[in-house]
């Protein structure tokens, strides 16, 4: 890792000090990090794995990505609303996603959240009004703040709203993995500024 932050690959490509320790996290890195995600199926799909990884590594979630998919029925947000205790006992018998009792029952719970959004401009509408203008690019890990004036707000409005699990922390993780942030260091080959 260079002092800035950043790792060179084999190839000279200088990515965020994160990114080079595995090909998943090369691949997440590349491919959809920083990268705005639109939609209500996109980003309930995002704030359900940034929930579940809540004390886990990111890791963990991104090699359990396609059976949390599975799982969860695409993440559909209307069948996910009505998953009843029969669902909730087959989620915490499946091994191959992350078995907590709380995680699954905020998964469905804010799935509820979200069919109820429908009526006020929905999930996308309400996620991306707290995007923040004019933030500059970060040029070291010190400067990636774990929280942001936008971050509190947004929990705020989602608790309001009926979400769980949605801390300030676990949702400004979730902005830079939507795209509402780049939180890609200065020098990094993604970032933007």
């Amino acid at each position: 890792m260079s002092s800035e932050g950043l790792s060179v690959d084999d190839s000279g490509v200088a990515r965020c000090w994160w990114a080079l320790s595995s090909d998943q996290y090369v691949a997440y890195h590349d491919e959809e990090w920083g990268v705005p995600v639109h939609g209500e199926t996109p980003l309930y799909e995002r704030l359900t794995l940034e929930a579940f990884q809540s004390g886990l590594s990111w890791l963990t979630i991104l090699r359990k990505r396609e059976a949390f998919r599975m799982a969860f029925a695409g993440f559909d947000a209307e069948t996910v609303a009505g998953f009843d205790e029969t669902d909730f006992e087959r989620l915490m018998a499946d091994s191959s996603i992350v078995r907590n009792r709380l995680k699954i029952r905020a998964a469905v719970s804010n799935a509820q959240a979200v069919v109820r959004l429908r009526d006020r401009g929905g999930l996308d509408e309400l996620f991306w009004s707290f995007a923040p203008v004019g933030r500059r690019q970060p040029r070291t890990p010190a400067e990636v703040p774990a929280t942001t004036a936008e971050s509190i707000a947004l929990a705020k409005a989602l608790k309001r709203n009926g979400f769980v699990f949605v801390g300030p922390t676990t949702l400004y993780a979730a902005m830079q993995a939507c795209g509402l942030v780049n939180d890609h260091l200065a020098g990094c080959y993604r970032a933007v500024g």
